[in-house]
């Protein structure tokens, strides 16, 4: 009985202790990530929607700094990357302790369509439980991104400032705007981006070990799924982001009831086209997610954690 007691002791710090690993190594991955691929970020937000007079992924990263300098690209990523590393790391960690209650290591072993459907329940609920702690923040970059022009032409100045403005729209609920459609698409979208990561390593990399490149490729094959899966609600959920948003002229972005209304209204306005307008971006944006994955895997295996 004592032997137990001690073992159930140290399994626990062990689980606590993988935790906080988890933590860390998947926020240090997902910074790096967003950084590089910050340039895709700004340029899919402001074509998603409809922030600049553009025409284009390749006409907006041409015009883009022209009229804001050379830093332009990264407008809105010191506030992405405060907002996603809290993102990532929570899911990141809340992924694998999920997953470690649904699949616990020393039971027979699973199939592959077992590792599947435990791995998307895994991210699914990984994903929805991060987003409530860090939705204000997206929100806020969401806005710095989409805001056009240079100095005073601007409408917020930094973050904090982001914040302030959004709640004094209307409190609290402001700065979570689009946030049930947003659980919406980021259970889907976590649940393959993470379980089908871990499926197709155990499909094509039976080792569990391989190098760099072939995980980057199936990373980036499974994101690129991801995106376009959920994209439709993605663009659903920036555009209430920016539902009631004072512009420059003193004009207010249109509220919306609630989602459905949001999204009738801009598959009326812009058609199904419209619906996927950023999508290439989005799509190479995609190795941003891709990397972050394979930093955090890659990390995670020379750190000794399993």
């Amino acid at each position: 009985k004592k032997y137990t007691k001690w073992l159930w002791k140290v399994e626990k710090k062990k689980t606590w202790k993988n935790f906080f690993y988890d933590l860390g190594t998947g926020g240090v991955a997902a910074s790096v990530a967003k950084t590089i691929n910050a340039p895709l970020e700004r340029v899919k937000l402001i074509n998603q929607t409809g922030a600049g007079k553009y025409n284009g992924l390749v006409d907006t990263l041409v015009k883009l700094p022209k009229e804001e300098g050379p830093l332009a690209y990264w407008r809105g990523n010191g506030a992405n990357v405060i907002r996603y590393f809290p993102t990532q790391a929570l899911n990141f960690a809340f992924k694998d302790a999920i997953k470690d209650k649904l699949m616990p290591e020393g039971k027979d072993a699973y199939t592959y369509w077992q590792q599947f459907g435990r791995g998307l329940a895994a991210g699914g609920i990984a994903g929805a439980s991060s987003l409530v702690f860090v939705y204000p923040l997206d929100l806020a970059r969401t806005r710095m991104s989409t805001d056009m022009g240079k100095g005073k032409d601007r409408i917020y100045n930094g973050l904090f400032d982001t914040c302030k403005k959004v709640y004094a729209e209307g409190g609290v609920r402001s700065l979570y705007k689009g946030f049930n459609i947003s659980v919406a698409g980021i259970i889907p979208y976590r649940a393959v981006y993470f379980g089908g990561f871990d499926t197709l390593k155990a499909l094509f990399l039976s080792d569990g070990r391989s190098n760099f490149w072939k995980k980057w490729a199936l990373a980036q094959a499974n994101t690129i799924t991801a995106q376009f899966i959920t994209y439709p609600i993605d663009t659903v959920r920036r555009v209430l982001m920016l539902a009631g948003k004072q512009g420059k002229d003193g004009k207010m972005n249109r509220n919306y009831k609630n989602a459905w209304e949001c999204f009738q209204v801009v598959l009326k306005e812009r058609g199904v086209k419209g619906i996927y307008r950023g999508s290439l971006a989005n799509t190479y944006r995609a190795t941003g997610g891709a990397l972050c994955m394979v930093f955090y895997d890659t990390m995670k295996e020379y750190m000794g954690i399993k």
